[in-house]
């Protein structure tokens, strides 16, 4: 039996409820609207190898399907969760026949794709290359990460997007009167109980029809109706769904909003992304190491302080774990969100970089060589060095940078929070006169 050819009576009603056509899909449009290309394509037969990317309950599988009762071309289908180089070997062979034989094309949907190792994709890519097979591949997880860049290269992504409360709604209310079996019972859904289960879905609406129809399943028929209320959809869909996995594509996304908004000074998203992913299992050893990098990257010198704050709520967290930890990692984010900003150290860390590897320097210069060894008086090392801790303010004048680089500015401090007095200090002493030797 293929992937598609289901009994529709014995199916959940999320699949009875499969859209049939392009125009019957919810929350898409940015893709699937007439005129779009991807609409054109299916609509004239004439698609490319295209990667379908979005969370589930998307339609993902739902445009494979559509595809394939349109399509005059063959159609084949692969999970990659159980499929392995052989399978494709298979479908390869007979493309090619088919192809020789009757000029057929086949189209090859395969399902989270993002599943394939890195020598399974690259089994697919000649074929895909000379045009043997065309390519649907559906993932949840970023393709640009998950997907090799050769079979990236010869594809189209489209990124579905969560559905809308809203769209869930008006499914959930389709369903009630379109579905085969749904449309016979006498069934009262609550705008409370079809409202919670648009929300607690998060974006996902084959697990908003799939808690719909546990509930019609399992709810007695009180005076002669099947009453699901707010209690019962609760029952049948308890806890939201975090969209979120270690691993994938929504872990790099949270990540990157936390730190941005460490970046940006917004306490409150910052907390927010922090609990999200505690909420859905992250380790918090990783968002602690992220928040130390956060202290020296983003905030710097503007507080010295944010990288103390920002360790010690890492030891904390090694320290004491979940779910105590919490605090002390939500109070160190707090910090340094909220004190000023500088990337100065950044920004000097990038100039010296640049110069390492752009310039040529000769020599580090004589007086500030190791001089501590039995070779100095024939190397010269030391010779002319002046001890800044002799001198008033210990500092003095003398060339520390290579001659090629004299007069380079790495660090380039601002006038934000504590590092105005590092700014400070250090332009006194640049412009103060050289004081006698004690």
């Amino acid at each position: 039996m293929e992937l598609f050819d289901i009994d529709k009576n014995s199916a959940p009603l999320a699949e009875r409820m499969r859209p049939q056509t392009l125009d019957e899909i919810l929350g898409q449009e940015q893709i699937l609207s007439k005129g779009t290309l991807l609409y054109r394509a299916i609509q004239a037969d004439l698609l490319s190898s295209t990667i379908l990317w979005g969370p589930p309950g998307t339609g993902k599988t739902t445009i494979a399907k559509i595809i394939a009762n349109m399509t005059k071309a063959h159609f084949a289908e692969l999970n990659a969760t159980h499929s392995g180089k052989s399978d494709i070997a298979n479908v390869v062979d007979g493309a090619q026949h088919r192809l020789a034989m009757q000029n057929q094309k086949t189209i090859l949907f395969i399902d989270e794709i993002h599943r394939f190792n890195k020598a399974q994709q690259d089994t697919l890519l000649p074929h895909v290359e000379r045009g043997i097979v065309i390519l649907i591949g559906a993932t949840t997880e970023n393709p640009y990460y998950e997907l090799n860049d050769a079979l990236i290269s010869r594809s189209r992504i489209f990124r579905l997007n969560p559905l809308g409360e809203a769209q869930i709604q008006q499914l959930l209310k389709r369903a009630l009167t379109q579905d085969s079996i749904l449309k016979q019972q006498p069934i009262h859904l609550s705008s409370k109980a079809r409202e919670h289960f648009a929300h607690a879905a998060n974006g996902d609406v084959r697990n908003a029809l799939n808690a719909l129809e546990l509930a019609s399943l399992t709810t007695e028929k009180t005076k002669g109706k099947i009453e699901i209320t707010l209690s019962v959809a609760e029952e049948c869909i308890q806890q939201k769904a975090l969209r979120y996995d270690k691993n994938g594509d929504s872990h790099y996304d949270t990540i990157s909003a936390y730190i941005l908004s460490v970046r940006g000074s917004d306490v409150d998203a910052a907390l927010y992304y922090m609990l999200q992913m505690l909420e859905a299992g992250e380790d918090p050893k990783f968002i602690a190491r992220r928040l130390i990098v956060c202290a020296s990257e983003e905030v710097g010198m503007a507080d010295p302080q944010a990288l103390v704050i920002a360790s010690h709520a890492a030891h904390i967290v090694e320290f004491v774990g979940m779910p105590e930890c919490l605090y002390a990692l939500a109070q160190a984010t707090i910090y340094v969100t909220s004190v000023p900003k500088s990337d100065s150290v950044y920004q000097a860390i990038q100039r010296v970089k640049q110069d390492i590897h752009s310039t040529n320097v000769k020599a580090i210069p004589l007086h500030i060589r190791d001089f501590l060894n039995r070779h100095t008086e024939k190397t010269g090392n030391g010779k002319g060095y002046k001890n800044a801790h002799h001198y008033q303010n210990h500092f003095v004048h003398q060339q520390y940078l290579p001659d090629e680089l004299v007069g380079r500015s790495y660090y380039r401090p601002n006038s934000l929070g504590k590092e105005k007095y590092f700014d400070q200090w250090l332009q006194y002493i640049k412009q103060s006169p050289d004081s006698k030797e004690t």
